[in-house]
């Protein structure tokens, strides 16, 4: 995925975002995946206390069980945000949205693949708005 810088939208929109602020935004929406992943890995509490230590100088004793709940609640904390802007911008095509963003899937792929009930401009629109929401979510 390439990050070709489009014009920005008019100032006059009402979801206009600054455009360097809307790729970040976009480029932590893409960030979902690698979250999931990470979440689904973090088994610490069915592995043996010994093998989670790892060899240090400080002779410090962590508590491996705290810090898989700690990093679970992380990621866990940032997919229900992007979760909860898709379904606040449209309940209804909310889905659609979360996969939009998350995954990098064009309109045209998404009317192609998974028959998007809209027009592409309700549907541009919807995609402005949610991450003109997650700008407010993330200040």
């Amino acid at each position: 995925m390439g990050t070709t810088i489009r014009p920005e939208l008019s100032e006059k929109n009402k979801y206009w975002i600054e455009k360097h602020r809307y790729y970040e935004l976009k480029h932590f929406c893409l960030q979902y995946p690698i979250w999931k992943k990470a979440r689904a890995a973090l088994d610490g509490l069915s592995r043996r206390p010994y093998d989670l230590v790892s060899l240090s100088k400080t002779n410090v004793i962590g508590d491996p069980t705290a810090k898989c709940a700690e990093a679970s609640l992380f990621y866990s904390k940032r997919m229900e945000m992007i979760e909860r802007v898709a379904k606040e911008t449209d309940s209804e095509l909310s889905s659609y949205i979360l996969k939009a963003v998350t995954q990098g899937i064009s309109y045209d792929r998404l009317k192609a693949r998974l028959e998007i009930p809209c027009c592409k401009d309700t549907y541009y629109e919807l995609y402005r708005r949610f991450f003109w929401i997650l700008n407010k979510e993330r200040q």
